[in-house]
């Protein structure tokens, strides 16, 4: 089968949803009205609330959200096949992830930009939010570093992404004072200089890292962790207009780009996929070790539903939304876009040979106990000039993929090791974007829960709280980065992701309830119960059949499986807790009425 129809599917679907389903919520279940003034002018403080253009917030809320996890996800998943994966993404978004960030961004309008635990407290009770926000807490810090440790990886000793990153930094700086002081909501003009400048670095990358120079960027994973660790830092405690806002903008440009490229590149060429519809891995296989369920709901959490982006949506953007109408266009809109970014890396993977997709995202003794064999991978290794197999996590088996569609594009086949190394680079730019405004989320919740004790903590423009909470947020994702004890819990991340999930559509589905739509609260529970049992049985499944054969197999691995049995119980029996009271708070509800 070709790939062009399954994109071409997935990009009427999403145009249909956009035009139709998130018009309905808007307008029936959740009623927004631009006669509400929003938190950003209500609060307004120049430094977190602070109205902002919709597109420039469009941009900032897209690659704050959109991390490692679609490319990552539908790469690893494409060990199930093309079909699995392409379904769950298709109908997970438009039921369930667009869904979730469009109530949950209008959720935390209406509750002054509050964090999704202190939504729970709200809507739910004082024992959902002590428990959404210590569950909030932990997944964020675990999710953080495990974007951290994949940038560190992507970067370490690579001088042309370090710099081309790096090289994103001032120019968003610029982008910030240009339009804050220079010329003031010229957004155009900032745009258009910040893109130049951006592809400029890009371009320049190359030769530096040829250059004399290029050894100053040929950083090893502890230097680089303590400069992405800087970075987070800078990020959250600088306003938001100075700096995050403008660099998730301007690296939206690459983003979206890119994307775009490979949409029309996927169109033009219209790769063959050589993955099975349904491979032979359904039970379990190499690269994902769970069954196709729960696992492949698992796998891929970022580009059909994730509750990571409920931070984000009760972070950073509640508190720059201009109108309320514009929650439709960033929450719904955002994550459709998203879901099309899940399916062309999904088509990009299978777009390799099985032989050459499991060398590269397994080790050498495992893929020899495969029975296959590679068809493209020397060829390939030798063109782009880099050793492939045996280069597990999903990163390089997608940029061997998008380089492929790339140099398939007419005059461009010569340039192949241009395009894997460009995209290399695309794949950390993802997830740097979800490491900054993680940590500026990550400081909000702490200083909401630290102000439980010293109410002065919860100011979040008091400069000694701000830069006190920062510290211990990034102080705590880089240890986990540095002492690469991240690997130990990764398993556990899929999980968490979607106890994030349902921990926030609870608090949607309260608040539809609470506010008189109770007869549409269908649009948030269907999406709960399905997440929720999904979650449920995958986090069961790695206990019984992964965390303790760890156990049993290696006495030095006991402390190990222990950990991350308990963990994983935790995350179970917190989603269980929520999701009873979550029925009792109804009931209750239903019964005043």
């Amino acid at each position: 089968m070709h790939a062009a129809p399954l994109l071409v599917g997935m990009l009427c679907a999403t145009a249909i949803a956009y035009r139709f389903y998130s018009a309905f919520i808007a307008a029936k279940v959740l009623a927004l009205d631009n006669a509400r003034i929003t938190p950003a002018h209500r609060l307004y403080d120049g430094h977190n609330f602070v109205p902002t253009n919709r597109w420039v917030l469009f941009g900032h809320h897209f690659a704050a959200i959109t991390g490692a996890g679609p490319l990552v996800g539908p790469t690893l998943a494409a060990q199930f096949g093309f079909l699995p994966g392409y379904l769950w993404i298709l109908v997970g978004v438009v039921l369930g992830g667009a869904v979730h960030d469009f109530v949950m961004l209008t959720a935390s309008i209406r509750h002054d930009g509050k964090s999704v635990a202190e939504i729970a407290r709200a809507e739910i009770g004082r024992p959902a939010g002590i428990i959404a926000g210590f569950a909030v807490l932990f997944i964020v810090l675990i999710a953080i570093a495990a974007m951290g440790k994949v940038v560190v990886s992507a970067l370490a000793e690579s001088a042309w992404g370090t710099f081309t990153i790096g090289a994103s930094i001032p120019i968003a700086l610029l982008m910030g004072l240009w339009m804050h002081w220079v010329r003031k909501e010229n957004i155009g003009e900032a745009s258009l200089i910040g893109v130049l400048l951006l592809f400029g670095a890009v371009g320049a990358g190359k030769w530096i890292a040829a250059s004399s120079i290029g050894s100053l960027f040929l950083l090893s994973p502890h230097t680089l962790t303590l400069a992405i660790g800087a970075y987070g830092f800078l990020a959250s405690v600088l306003p938001v207009w100075l700096l995050l806002c403008p660099r998730d903008y301007l690296s939206s440009y690459l983003k979206i780009g890119t994307i775009f490229l490979l949409i029309v590149g996927v169109l033009i060429v219209n790769p063959e996929l050589h993955a099975p519809a349904i491979s032979q891995f359904t039970s379990g296989g190499p690269v994902v070790p769970g069954k196709i369920f729960p696992f492949v709901f698992i796998t891929i959490a970022c580009g059909a539903i994730s509750g990571f982006h409920g931070l984000i949506a009760s972070g950073t953007t509640p508190k720059m939304i201009d109108r309320e109408s514009d929650a439709r266009m960033i929450g719904y809109g955002a994550m459709l876009m998203e879901g099309i970014v899940g399916v062309v890396a999904l088509i990009a993977a299978c777009s390799l040979s099985p032989g050459d997709y499991f060398a590269i995202n397994t080790t050498p003794a495992k893929f020899a106990g495969l029975g296959l064999s590679t068809d493209h991978l020397p060829a390939l290794s030798a063109q782009i000039g880099e050793k492939l197999a045996g280069r597990t996590g999903g990163a390089v088996s997608l940029a061997v993929g998008m380089s492929q569609i790339f140099s398939g594009l007419p005059g461009l086949r010569h340039l192949i090791a241009y395009w894997y190394h460009f995209a290399i680079m695309f794949e950390a730019l993802f997830v740097l974007t979800t490491v900054d405004t993680g940590t500026r989320v990550a400081r909000f919740l702490l200083q909401e829960f630290s102000g439980r004790l010293y109410p002065t903590m919860a100011k979040t423009d008091w400069w000694p709280g701000t830069l006190l909470s920062t510290a211990l947020i990034c102080s705590g994702w880089m240890y986990l980065v540095w002492s690469g004890s991240i690997a130990t819990i990764w398993p556990l991340l899929g999980v968490s992701n979607q106890l994030l999930a349902c921990i926030a559509l609870c608090a949607a589905t309260m608040m539809i309830i609470r506010r008189g739509k109770a007869r549409y609260v269908w649009v948030t529970v269907l999406p709960l119960l399905f997440v929720g049992v999904v979650t449920e049985t995958a986090g069961y499944e790695l206990i019984r059949y992964q965390f303790i054969p760890t156990m049993i197999r290696s006495h030095t691995q006991v402390f190990q499986g222990y950990l991350l049995s308990t963990l994983c119980g935790l995350a179970m029996t917190a989603l269980l807790a929520i999701a009873i009271e979550t029925l009792a708070k109804a009931w209750s509800t239903f019964s005043d009425f």
